[in-house]
């Protein structure tokens, strides 16, 4: 068993402890107060396992939670440097707790946010905090901590781009996918449609009025056979509202649409297809808002050869991590973008994201932040695992 495999299995109660405790400060992206009372928490955990950073900074996040970018020199003579992204933020709304306190069952550890993504700090933390003490050689480390990934990361992404630019490496510790470290992630459009017709009564005046609702029926339909799964293009239309009462013809509609795409021709393509899209019947109008929230994260070379890293560091520490293209997107999309080497996943292994059910595995957070540890080394100029 390797020195690091060894530390993190004595680290394994402090882990449990630790993700308790994090996901006992709720923290849901709405909630200006909660955000602030748990990035607070945040930084004094960082702080009491990693010592006070060598400089800091806080970015007002405006109607979002405030991002902290926290940085660290290169220790044991580390060279080089790297971004470390981890978002603190939930989508469970204040009180959950009440209701589902953290509970822990032979290896799962359930409780809201633990799976996405409260465990991936915690893991980074001790990962950082046990490859150091071993004496290995750790890169120059930033960690970017943002308040609002869960919706969208709009405050977040010009301090996110600015963070990571230059870095030799962007770590994200979301979760994994099944154990799987993420490789490729699609990019993301959050669009909006809406249709207005004129009002009339539906049953003495039919013919008069516009139904926005038929409008609405038909942008559907248009929306959604412009998806091509064949080539990693889904379109989903949420949400739809419309309409004040059965007997009038509706005057308005609006729906939510969710675009994500594998490559820049298909971001292409459908921004020609909304652009195209028209009302059918004269009288009526149809409006499309909204944009790309997410870039596309590709398999790069350079990507792929920090996976190739992940996973030699995994043999010598006894197995094989994977790798996985998947639908969901992050802050590392952003950093993909900028051209730089990302590896996403590099979380808890579990399931559940936004669900009940969301889980962690406790022997799971043993091996991935071992894991971490001997990356993180890896990418300081080491060779330990």
């Amino acid at each position: 068993m390797s020195a690091l495999v060894q530390a993190a299995e004595a680290a394994r109660e402090a882990l449990v402890a630790d993700v308790t405790a994090y996901a006992e400060q709720e923290t849901p992206s709405d909630d200006l107060a909660a955000l602030a009372a748990g990035l607070a928490w945040v930084r004094a955990y960082v702080e009491r396992h990693l010592g006070a950073p060598a400089a800091e900074r806080t970015v007002a996040g405006g109607t979002q939670g405030d991002i902290a970018v926290l940085d660290w020199p290169a220790a044991n003579g580390g060279t080089g440097s790297i971004a470390i992204l981890c978002h603190y933020d939930t989508v469970w709304p204040l009180g959950t707790l009440a209701d589902w306190p953290v509970t822990i069952d032979g290896d799962r550890l359930t409780g809201p946010g633990v799976f996405d993504m409260k465990a991936g700090l915690v893991q980074a933390t001790h990962a950082i905090a046990i490859a150091r003490a071993e004496g290995l050689p750790l890169p120059a480390i930033r960690l970017v901590l943002n308040g609002d990934e869960e919706i969208g990361s709009l405050a977040s992404r010009p301090v996110i781009e600015e963070a990571v630019a230059g870095r030799d490496a962007v770590l994200v510790f979301e979760a994994s996918a099944e154990g799987a470290l993420k490789t490729a992630r699609k990019g993301v459009g959050i669009f909006s449609v809406t249709t207005r017709g004129i009002e009339g009564h539906a049953g003495l005046d039919p013919e008069r009025g516009v139904s926005a609702i038929d409008e609405m029926a038909r942008a559907v339909l248009t929306l959604h056979a412009s998806a091509d799964l064949s080539a990693g293009t889904s379109v989903n239309v949420g949400t739809i509202t419309g309409g004040s009462r059965s007997n009038v013809t509706a005057g308005r509609a609006h729906a939510l649409v969710d675009v994500r795409v594998a490559d820049a021709a298909e971001m292409d393509r459908i921004d020609a297809a909304l652009a195209a899209m028209r009302p059918h019947r004269d009288g009526a109008g149809l409006e499309v808002d909204g944009g790309w929230n997410r870039p596309v994260m590709p398999r790069s070379e350079v990507t792929a050869a920090l996976f190739a890293t992940a996973r030699a560091v995994s043999v010598e520490q006894g197995w094989t991590v994977e790798e996985i293209s998947v639908g969901g997107a992050s802050d590392g999309n952003f950093a993909a973008a900028l051209g730089l080497p990302v590896l996403d996943g590099l979380g808890a292994v579990g399931d559940g994201a936004h669900a009940r059910h969301e889980w962690i595995s406790i022997d799971g957070m043993v091996q991935r932040t071992a894991l971490a540890a001997g990356l993180i080394a890896r990418l300081g100029g080491g060779a330990a695992a």
